[in-house]
């Protein structure tokens, strides 16, 4: 992955939905270019999807996860991976080792994934962070 592919990928970072010939325009290539490089970056596994940022009403929180030393991670991770309301799955460092990202209807739903996530045996505690507000970061 080059400057060029970096440039493009932060273009559909911000919106996913971007003409190729608008990104072609921006960082300064032709449209057949910028196709060819999302279709690589698509293949190797560099994009994994496509999605869409909603404003919906929705509660969104993060989830934090501790579950024991022993415990294989990415098996709980995948595993919580599959909930509907759950946009994102990241193992971290620090004192929590998983962190969903969700996207419920109301806050007794985003409770609803708190009590399914404590019922897993992996699990030793929770914590719960409502997300106030978002703002997308500037493209460099």
């Amino acid at each position: 992955m080059d400057d060029l592919d970096r440039r493009i990928l932060d273009i559909l970072r911000r919106d996913a939905r971007t003409p190729y010939t608008e990104i072609a325009e921006q960082v300064g290539t032709s449209e057949g270019t910028v196709r060819n490089r999302v279709e690589r970056l698509i293949e190797d596994g560099v994009i994994e999807r496509f999605t869409v940022a909603t404003h919906t009403g929705n509660i969104k929180a993060m989830i934090e996860v501790s579950v024991a030393v022993d415990v294989d991670t990415t098996a709980v991770s995948d595993r919580m991976a599959e909930w509907d309301e759950v946009d994102f799955v990241w193992q971290v460092s620090g004192e929590e080792d998983i962190v969903l990202v969700v996207d419920a209807a109301d806050t007794r739903a985003v409770n609803e994934l708190i009590t399914q996530a404590r019922e897993l045996a992996e699990v030793k505690s929770t914590k719960t962070r409502l997300i106030l507000d978002e703002r997308l970061g500037q493209t460099p």
